[in-house]
């Protein structure tokens, strides 16, 4: 007996709820309703070979095609043989999309992220960053509107001190360069069509004055349209992007990095330092720590694995 294929997944699933769907909600679809069968793959993201197989049929069958793509943003599929699906079933897909993108915002808090994204930062050796909350509710009250966007959520900074032989930084420190890397990130709790273009903007506006900037999100939609145009933005504005992995921490990964800068904002450093306090500490701790060549401030606790797992479970209960 044959295998389960790609194929028989898409359309099985596709059959059986009977709306046009996205690949990722293909294949999150065929988890839920156990129609994976005998199927198997060592890939990580199957939705992206199904939304690749749903497009090649598209584009070689033509008129006679086994796919159909009924909408553009998000691309969304369905089977030619079922006819083109009614307005009422489209509304009525659309509603429960709501109504599970709602149940899942009140699971978790975009706070909730920042232990997990500091995990991260630390362990992961693009990073190996020390990383510090910066609290928006601290900043000095200014005219409305003003300074919407200039605060990231979190800041970090990388020290070579340990890595580097001490013959290499205090050769830097004669040349006047320095291997210290300062890092922006803003976290959001999803990305997906309805705010990418915010949530990137809002990345670029306050990354300024950093080496690196980052979004930071832990659920992505990957849809093929949407990644195709994040990586327009990357290309075109070099803030980064990453999707941290709930399940599995060390896993997660930078889906794009971002654009190295050696310019900095300092007159956006300077003026965010004045109206935050968190921010001024930061900046007086690597100060310090850069002086002293030593890690001896106080930045966000790296919690370990074990400790992540029972603190997101808890709030998941909850």
């Amino acid at each position: 007996m044959a295998k389960t294929t790609f194929w028989d997944i898409i359309e099985t699933t596709i059959e059986k709820v009977g709306t046009p769907l996205s690949a990722k909600e293909i294949w999150e679809k065929a988890v839920e309703l156990k129609l994976l069968g005998d199927f198997e793959t060592t890939g990580k993201t199957p939705w992206a070979t199904i939304g690749a197989y749903c497009y090649t049929d598209i584009n070689r069958g033509g008129d006679n095609s086994m796919i159909i793509q009924t909408s553009d943003r998000p691309a969304l599929f369905y089977l030619r043989k079922l006819g083109q699906p009614t307005d009422k079933q489209v509304e009525k897909d659309r509603k429960e999309k709501i109504v599970k993108t709602e149940k899942k915002k009140k699971t978790l808090a975009e706070r909730d992220l920042h232990e997990l994204l500091t995990a991260f930062a630390f362990s992961d050796t693009h990073f190996s960053a020390h990383l510090k909350t910066v609290y928006h509710e601290k900043s000095t009250p200014t005219t409305k509107g003003l300074d919407k966007w200039m605060h990231p959520d979190l800041v970090g900074v990388y020290f070579p001190f340990g890595r580097y032989e001490k013959a290499t930084i205090d050769i830097q420190k004669e040349l006047s360069v320095s291997s210290v890397k300062l890092f922006s990130f803003e976290l959001k709790l999803n990305i997906g069509f309805a705010n990418f273009k915010e949530s990137y903007f809002q990345a670029v506006s306050n990354s300024s004055w950093a080496n690196e900037g980052y979004l930071v999100t832990l659920d992505l939609d990957e849809d093929p349209t949407l990644m195709d145009d994040l990586r327009r933005l990357n290309n075109a504005f070099g803030i980064g992007l990453i999707k941290l992995d709930l399940e599995s921490l060390y896993e997660s990964s930078i889906i794009f990095p971002a654009r190295y800068k050696s310019e900095l904002d300092w007159d956006t450093a300077n003026r965010l330092a004045k109206q935050n306090k968190d921010f001024n500490d930061f900046l007086n701790s690597v100060s310090e720590d850069c002086s002293v060549k030593k890690v001896k401030s106080i930045y966000d606790k790296v919690y370990s694995i074990e400790e992540l797992n029972e603190q997101i479970n808890d709030k998941l209960k909850k």
